[in-house]
């Protein structure tokens, strides 16, 4: 049937099916288009459309400021709007994650690879959601595999890092590794999955807690990881992830008291990553600025080792 065009510039288009049915559909002037469903059927259902949020002690708040930024593919499309963070998010995180502290680094090393299995399985169950946001299969089978991986290296570190040393005289001298407390990443963004587990994983294995700085240009997969952290048996506060900027928010959270230390696995600008390192220093934190990474590669223990103390106890025999 022909198009009419109103007075206000709309035009109308009406289409007849094989059955006789007729679908009108209407695009203003704007471009938007609305479509009729024929005489006795239901109108087409509304698409909810995601809000992606930032993941903050285990719950799921805007910015409080507000701000919010697109989100584009490749090749330009629209995606979505993810939240914009502010210096007061990262405040926010770094209660979040020093509130949960004392709780994970407590937990059983056993307990803590049964949460970080869980995550496993609960990533593994979204797999398709994944692909969906443009994350290659076998990437996301490699950080289901990696979750497992330092899962199992859970009650193992005490073995391999801890250690009974021989003294002269009636003592005994122990050495036994514990966590570092709240650990600031700045997330790679190259990979914005594979690469984000690699470096949130073998910190909080160990009983540490992170604040995560997602990729800014692929931020949709680390929020989709956090809504899996949210079902997994992860107590709030161990990871928390914003999106936004990393070179606005990074130095907030370099020169934060409260942090003990800082991965910038995801900082490629010398100049910022220097700066970061100037920051960090005012209250010695420790800092790990790894060079390129192949992320499909075996982390070795290098990740796992980065965030650990040594504690030392001396402990008289016969007593």
């Amino acid at each position: 049937m022909p198009a009419k065009k109103d007075a206000a510039g709309a035009t109308t288009t009406a289409k007849k099916d094989a059955a006789g049915a007729t679908t009108t559909a209407k695009k203003d002037a704007a471009g938007a288009t609305t479509t009729t469903p024929p005489a006795g059927e239901a109108p087409p259902r509304l698409g909810v459309r995601k809000t992606y949020k930032l993941f903050i002690g285990g719950a799921f708040p805007r910015s409080e400021s507000g701000r919010s930024y697109v989100v584009t593919s490749p090749g330009g499309g629209f995606l979505a709007n993810a939240a914009l963070a502010s210096r007061k998010d990262v405040r926010d995180a770094v209660v979040a994650a020093r509130a949960a502290v004392g709780t994970w680094s407590s937990a059983t090393p056993y307990n803590r690879g049964q949460i970080l299995y869980r995550i496993a399985e609960m990533l593994d169950g979204r797999r398709t959601q994944f692909v969906e946001l443009g994350v290659a299969a076998d990437e996301v089978d490699e950080a289901i595999d990696r979750w497992v991986w330092y899962a199992g290296w859970a009650d193992k570190i005490a073995q391999v890092y801890g250690n009974a040393n021989p003294v002269a005289g009636p003592y005994f001298n122990l050495s036994v590794p514990e966590p570092t407390g709240v650990v600031g990443v700045v997330a790679p963004p190259d990979s914005p999955l594979l690469g984000l587990v690699s470096v949130v994983a073998p910190a909080i294995v160990s009983g540490n807690t992170v604040v995560v700085l997602a990729s800014e240009e692929r931020p949709l997969p680390a929020v989709t990881l956090a809504e899996v952290l949210a079902t997994s048996d992860l107590p709030g506060g161990v990871v928390n992830i914003l999106t936004g900027r990393p070179a606005e928010l990074a130095p907030w959270l370099a020169s934060h008291m409260d942090v003990n230390a800082l991965d910038l696995s995801g900082v490629s600008d010398p100049a910022l990553a220097t700066s970061l390192e100037a920051d960090a220093a005012e209250n010695l934190k420790r800092v790990r600025r790894p060079g390129p990474v192949d992320w499909r590669a075996d982390p070795g223990l290098g990740p796992l080792t980065a965030f650990l103390e040594t504690k030392t106890v001396w402990h008289p025999k016969g007593t």
